[in-house]
Formats: structure tokens, C-alpha cells, sequence
């Protein structure tokens, strides 16, 4: 009986803290985040990978994905695991500058979830002499060590 009233009691001194007690450590952390200059980072890092891309530079292009074999790409129906993966995937499906065209992300979204965590949604378009494919894409952003890096992207395309 001693460790029940004792057990209420401490329940009852966290219920007395209300609401506010929540509110006031999460207010402290938000302070500590600075959404539009994390926004801003991510947006410069698809500027640099859209020019990378327009100049035929792949490689330049997969800087902004996180060198790991933890590295997820999802597209076309299938799953690839790791950076080398995926850049070799990029090799092979785009050989020439004629396959890469020129790309344009556009209606993109940034959702910051805290200091090291974000999503970004958006839509690309390839423009190419034959075709004009585009479809949409999700990234997840993580900063790892000092630097904001793609860990998983899902890119579809539209029929």
C-alpha cells in the first residue's frame, strides 16, 4: 500500500505540471531550429545537383547522396542498396548526354522534421530530343556529420 500511495503521489506531481511543462521544453527546442536556413541548405543542395546533372556530371550529381551501403534508392519497381549501387544504376540507365537531357526540379517542398531530419517533395522533367519523361520525387534528408545527404530516394515516373 505504501508504494501505491507513493506511485499516485508521483503521478499526481506530473499531472500538476500541466500542459505547459510539454510545451516549454519542446519551445526549446524549436529555438534551437532554425527551419527557413535548413529549408535554404537543402534548396542550394538541389541547385548544385540539377547544374551537376545538366552538365553530364553524374558523379557531381550523386555528391548529394550519403556515401553508405545504407543508401536507398527506389525506383522503376526496384529497390537498390548502397551508393556505388545506385551511381553505377545512374551510369547505366543515362550512358550518354543525350540520355540525361536537361532536368528540372520544380514544385519542390521541404519538410524539416527537427535539426537533422528532412523531406523534401517535388516534381523533376528531363527534356530530351526524343521525349520529355518527368514524374515525381521523395528524398529524405539526414545531416550526417556536419552535412545535409540524401539517405533514401523515391523517384516515380508519370505515364
Amino acid at each position: 500500500m505504501k508504494y501505491f500511495a507513493l506511485s499516485v503521489l508521483a503521478l499526481g506531481m506530473i499531472a500538476c505540471q500541466g500542459p505547459d511543462a510539454a510545451t516549454d521544453s519542446n519551445s526549446a527546442l524549436n529555438k534551437d531550429l532554425d527551419k527557413a536556413a535548413i529549408e535554404d541548405d537543402i534548396r542550394r543542395i538541389l541547385k548544385r545537383q540539377d547544374a551537376a546533372w545538366n552538365n553530364g556530371d553524374i558523379e557531381s550529381f550523386m555528391a548529394s547522396y550519403w556515401k553508405s551501403s545504407d543508401l536507398r534508392f527506389a525506383s522503376g519497381g526496384s529497390i537498390e542498396r548502397g551508393w556505388q549501387p545506385t551511381l553505377e544504376r545512374y551510369l547505366s540507365r543515362y550512358p550518354s548526354r543525350a540520355a540525361m537531357g536537361q532536368l528540372a526540379f520544380t514544385n519542390i517542398e521541404v519538410e524539416v522534421i527537427d535539426a537533422d531530419d528532412a523531406l523534401v517533395f517535388g516534381h523533376w522533367a528531363l527534356q530530351r530530343e526524343a521525349d520529355r519523361p518527368r514524374g515525381l520525387f521523395t528524398l529524405h534528408f539526414k545531416q550526417i556529420d556536419g552535412a545535409w545527404v540524401i539517405v533514401s530516394d523515391h523517384t516515380s515516373s508519370a505515364q
